[in-house]
C-alpha cells in the first residue's frame, strides 16, 4: 500500500480523536474515560484487545502468520497543568491537561490501527498496539511489562511528539535519546538554636549548602567530561524565623546520565558526598534515591529500519538528526527488553502558535504531524515484518 496516501485518507479521524482526548485530559492511572474510548474505537475497527492495569490496554492485530510480532506502543496519560491557550477544544477537566502532547500519541496510534486494520491481508506477522497508562508516572511501562500480555516482540516503536522539529521531519537516530532518570531525597539533620550564637547550633542550611555545592563535583571532577551528567538539587526548604537556626534542611533533586554504568553508580557515589560533607561539619543525614528510570537507547539495526521507514512517508528531507536529550520516558524499560526505536515526530509551526515546549501551559501541536506520526507506526511495522 502507498502508507501515506492511505493515512491522508483518515486525517479527519486522527484529528477528530486527538481533539476528543484533549478536551478530557486524566492523569496516570486514572485515563478510565480514556481507556474506554480506545477500546470503543478497537471494537469497531474489529480488533480484539486485553485489558492491563486497569486503564491500560493492549490490542492484536493478526496476520498471516504469528511471527515476527511487532510492537507499537503509545502513552495516554495527562499533566495536572492548567491549560491557558483557548483552543475550542480545551480541556474541560479543571487543573489537568494533555500539555505533554500524549492525546496526539492515542489518536496516531488508533489512526495506524485502522489503517492496518483495513489493510491486514497485507501483514505477514502480527502487530500488537500497546496502549500504556501512567508514563508521566514513570512506571507505567513496567507494571505493564510485568503483566506478561505484551508478550516476547519481535521489535517495537514508539514515539513523540517534538517541537524543537518542525512538522515533516522525524529523528530515528540509533543510540541514546532520553537520559536515565533519578530523584533523590536529602535530609540534613543539624541542631537547632539561635541565629545569633552560632556555635551552639549545627547550621543545617550551611551544611546543606556545603553538599548543594560538592554534589557538582561529580560533574565536573568524577566522571568522563564526554559523559552526560546531570546532579541537580531543585528545592531546599529549611527554617521558621529569620533568628531560628532549624534543626533540618529538606533538600530534593534529579539526576540524569546516558551512560547505563553510571546510571547504576550514581546513587553511591552522591551519598558518598553527602555522607562526609555532613560529619565535616557534625551534622547528619537521611537519603532516599528512587524513580530509577533506565536510559533510552534506540537499537542500532531497528533506527536503520525506522530510517527507511521515514523517507518512505515524508522523503530524504524529512529525515532528520537530533542529540539525545536529558528527558527521561518509561519505553526505555522496552527497549531494555527488546529490539526497537523511538522518534522524535516534529510538531513545531510557529504560524499556528505551535512553538512551546512540552509541559508548557500553552503546548500545542501542529495536527498535520499527527499524519506523520500515524504514518510512521504503519510504514515501520510493514518495513519490520520483512526483516524479523
Amino acid at each position: 500500500m502507498n502508507v501515506m496516501q492511505e493515512v491522508l485518507k483518515q486525517k479527519e479521524y486522527a484529528v477528530e480523536m486527538r481533539r476528543a482526548f484533549h478536551r478530557h485530559p486524566e492523569l496516570s492511572w486514572n485515563e478510565v474515560q480514556t481507556a474506554k474510548r480506545i477500546r470503543e474505537e478497537l471494537t469497531k475497527m474489529g480488533i480484539p484487545y486485553e485489558e492491563v492495569e486497569g486503564t491500560g490496554t493492549i490490542a492484536t492485530l493478526s496476520g498471516k502468520n504469528e511471527r515476527p510480532l511487532i510492537g507499537l506502543r503509545c502513552d495516554i496519560d495527562a499533566l495536572p497543568i492548567t491549560e491557558i491557550k483557548d483552543l475550542p477544544f480545551r480541556s474541560e477537566n479543571e487543573g489537568v491537561m494533555h500539555a505533554c502532547g500524549h492525546d496526539g500519541h492515542i489518536s496516531m496510534l488508533l489512526t495506524a490501527a485502522k489503517v492496518l486494520s483495513e489493510h491486514r491481508d497485507e501483514l505477514k506477522g502480527t502487530v500488537r498496539f500497546i496502549f500504556q497508562p501512567a508514563e508521566e508516572h514513570t512506571d507505567g511501562a513496567e507494571k505493564v511489562l510485568a503483566t506478561g500480555a505484551v508478550g516476547e516482540l519481535d521489535t517495537v516503536a514508539g514515539m513523540h511528539i517534538f517541537p524543537q522539529l518542525e512538522t515533516g521531519t522525524i529523528s530515528v537516530d540509533p543510540g541514546p535519546r532520553y537520559t536515565s532518570v533519578g530523584f533523590m531525597n536529602i535530609r540534613i539533620i543539624g541542631k537547632s538554636g539561635h541565629g545569633a550564637m552560632p556555635h551552639y547550633a549545627v547550621d543545617p542550611i550551611y551544611v546543606g549548602a556545603k553538599v548543594v555545592d560538592a554534589l557538582q563535583s561529580i560533574a565536573s571532577r568524577e566522571t568522563n567530561p564526554m559523559d552526560t551528567v546531570v546532579v541537580s538539587v531543585c528545592t531546599f526548604h529549611s527554617g521558621t524565623k529569620a533568628n531560628i537556626f532549624a534543626e533540618t534542611a529538606e533538600l530534593t533533586g534529579t539526576v540524569r546520565t546516558f551512560n547505563p554504568q553510571l546510571h547504576k553508580d550514581l546513587p553511591s557515589m552522591i551519598e558518598r558526598i553527602i555522607k562526609h560533607t555532613c560529619e565535616a561539619y557534625r551534622a547528619s543525614y537521611e537519603f532516599e534515591y528512587y524513580g530509577d528510570l533506565p536510559a533510552t537507547i534506540n537499537d542500532e539495526r531497528c533506527s536503520q529500519i525506522a530510517a527507511g521507514s521515514v523517507k518512505k512517508i515524508l522523503g530524504e528531507k524529512g529525515l532528520v538528526k537530533f542529540p539525545g536529550t536529558p528527558g527521561g520516558e518509561d519505553f526505555s524499560y522496552f527497549l531494555e527488553r527488546f529490539p526497537g526505536v523511538y522518534a522524535f515526530v516534529g510538531c513545531r509551526n510557529e504560524a499556528k502558535d505551535c512553538c512551546y515546549s512540552l509541559h508548557h501551559e500553552r503546548f500545542d501541536l501542529d495536527e498535520d504531524a499527527l499524519v506523520n506520526g500515524a504514518a510512521f507506526y504503519v510504514q515501520y511495522a510493514l518495513d519490520a515484518q520483512d526483516e524479523f
